[in-house]
């Protein structure tokens, strides 16, 4: 895929298509997450055990308080969008659903944005391969309907040249987020133009797209998912792309707890990603909500941050909100360290009529 800032995943987070995925950047630029049954993957290394363990300790409600110094300049309304390519692209909406592309599959999703009628033909639409149903039944096809020949479970994508695997899940979603393609290829510019080692942190890193572009570019990577089995595609995923030697640790743990802990033993990074959602549960029963929880998420990251900083990148999904809302929430934190925070929404451009759909907001602050 590619992204109007720069390399492109593959359909849907970020990660896969098939083959390597184009890069289309817009300076309105531009951008996975599945889970049916998993190969069998060795855990020993791949999964830190102080993530697995249980941990029943609650998180205490921060005390935040205003900070003092300029606020960080400003730039808003930015479009950072995903354009079509040969490994993925959107190419129709209309009637509450999306026609994608992903590698050699043509796949039908709901997208409740899609308040439009469809440009292409009833025709152009019968030719999927796959189609999100929302319907369960006994054979096991489960919520997808394949109306030519039953696919597997899995498939080859890739992402500026690292290989990943797709996969059809039960909640829709494929395993990647093209749209964020524009954040990866970002956060890889930082990484090579840094000119020095750089630790990054993936927080609800899904899959790891994202923490194999930044581990390629030649970071120090800590992934963090609270599921298990994200966990264990994300190692799938590092082992198809031949990044198992690079340095990666992968921790199942509640993202709040965990960065709690990270600042209390005073560890410290220079790239922090965050693609949180609207709602979620822990390893341990913990629940996330963002309006609730995004304020302390965001203040505890900004105190894990090395002395020398590069950049802090927030992705907001399926919420009613303005990017205002954690646009100012990213200057307010970020008060006193200078930089910028750019906030505005990711896009996806169709293929059929060159309309945008909206996938979510972003805010990221840069040094």
């Amino acid at each position: 895929m590619k992204s109007s800032g720069g390399k492109i995943r593959k359909a849907k987070s970020g990660s896969g298509r098939q083959g390597d995925v184009s890069k289309n950047v817009v300076q309105r630029q531009s951008a996975t997450k599945p889970r049916p049954q998993f190969a069998k993957v060795q855990r020993s290394t791949e999964v830190d055990s102080e993530r697995v363990a249980p941990r029943q300790e609650q998180t205490p409600k921060r005390i935040l308080a205003r900070r003092t110094g300029a606020r960080p300049q400003e730039k808003t309304g930015l479009i950072l969008e995903t354009l079509p390519s040969d490994d993925y692209a959107l190419l129709d909406s209309g009637n509450g659903l999306k026609l994608e592309q992903y590698g050699p599959y043509r796949i039908v999703r709901p997208e409740g944005q899609a308040i439009w009628l469809p440009a292409w033909s009833k025709s152009e639409w019968d030719k999927a391969d796959a189609i999100f149903t929302g319907n369960t039944d006994e054979e096991g096809v489960g919520r997808w309907h394949f109306p030519k020949v039953p696919l597997g479970e899995t498939w080859p994508l890739a992402y500026d040249g690292i290989p990943f695997f797709g996969r059809f899940t039960s909640f829709r979603h494929v395993g990647v987020f093209p749209e964020q393609g524009t954040h990866w290829s970002h956060m890889d510019s930082l990484v090579r133009n840094a000119k020095r080692p750089v630790k990054v942190l993936n927080l609800f890193g899904y899959t790891g797209v994202a923490s194999l572009v930044a581990a390629k570019a030649g970071a120090e990577v800590t992934h963090v998912d609270a599921s298990k089995k994200a966990i264990l595609w994300a190692r799938e995923n590092q082992e198809m792309a031949g990044l198992s030697s690079k340095p990666i640790r992968w921790i199942c743990e509640d993202a709040m707890k965990f960065v709690a802990r990270e600042e209390r033993r005073g560890n410290g990074y220079d790239i922090i990603l965050l693609d949180p959602p609207a709602y979620g549960r822990g390893p341990n029963g913990e629940v996330w909500q963002l309006f609730d929880n995004l304020p302390d998420m965001i203040d505890l990251c900004r105190s894990i941050l090395t002395p020398k900083p590069l950049a802090v990148v927030l992705t907001a999904y399926s919420i009613r909100a303005s990017f205002f809302a954690i646009h100012e929430l990213m200057r307010d934190t970020f008060t006193g360290l200078g930089g910028e925070v750019q906030s505005g929404e990711l896009i996806l451009r169709e293929r059929s009529s060159n309309r945008a759909l909206s996938t979510s907001l972003f805010s990221r602050w840069g040094a």
